[in-house]
């Protein structure tokens, strides 16, 4: 790619951490979180279409894990702009070898590094540090009829939160747990890139 960015794949396939280059003087700091040209390389021929900001206060609180089927499946460029969180990404896609593992990494303001999540991965974070702020880069614009979600406490995904789990919305605390009929998100590039 460029000196601007180093990729380390993960332990599950095609789940990349990015960290970016930052440029320090007497002043702070600079680095490049938009670039069309790299974005549209990291992000699939679509590249960018859409970016969302979120603002969570409560340490514990957890966001997630959501998703977009197909045709509306997203890849998703995560960036924790203030304070701290835990992000985690689990595969969904159907015939992965990684099917149903999930990842975590810590993300704060003072990191640069963002996970960058391939199209059938469901997505969330905890909040680490209070009064953290995520920035989200989307392949594919939100689609209402598209948006799946797992439960985040779900014993099958056994996701080690790092703090006790402190508030998440109504509609994620009332998904149902996954059963034995769930085979996966069915994705246009497949199971294991």
């Amino acid at each position: 790619m460029s000196n601007r960015f180093v990729l380390e794949d993960t332990p599950v396939s095609g789940l990349t951490i990015l960290h970016r280059t930052v440029h320090r003087d007497p002043r702070g700091s600079f680095e490049r979180i938009f670039c069309e040209e790299d974005l549209r390389t990291l992000l699939g021929a679509r590249g960018v279409s859409q970016v969302n900001i979120s603002s969570t206060q409560e340490v514990g609180a957890v966001r997630g894990m959501h998703f977009q089927f197909p045709p509306f499946a997203e890849t998703k460029l995560i960036t924790c702009m203030k304070g701290e969180i835990f992000d985690v990404a689990v595969d969904l896609r159907r015939g992965s070898s990684t099917f149903l593992r999930w990842f975590g990494i810590r993300l704060s303001e003072s990191t640069p590094s963002s996970l960058l999540i391939p199209e059938g991965f469901a997505h969330g974070f905890q909040v680490v540090q209070p009064n953290s702020q995520v920035l989200y880069m989307h392949s594919a614009p939100y689609a209402a009829d598209a948006q799946g979600a797992i439960n985040a406490v779900d014993p099958k995904l056994d996701i080690h939160w790092p703090l006790p789990i402190t508030l998440r919305s109504e509609r994620d605390e009332s998904l149902p747990l996954l059963d034995d009929s769930f085979t996966g998100v069915a994705c246009a590039r497949g199971g294991d890139r």
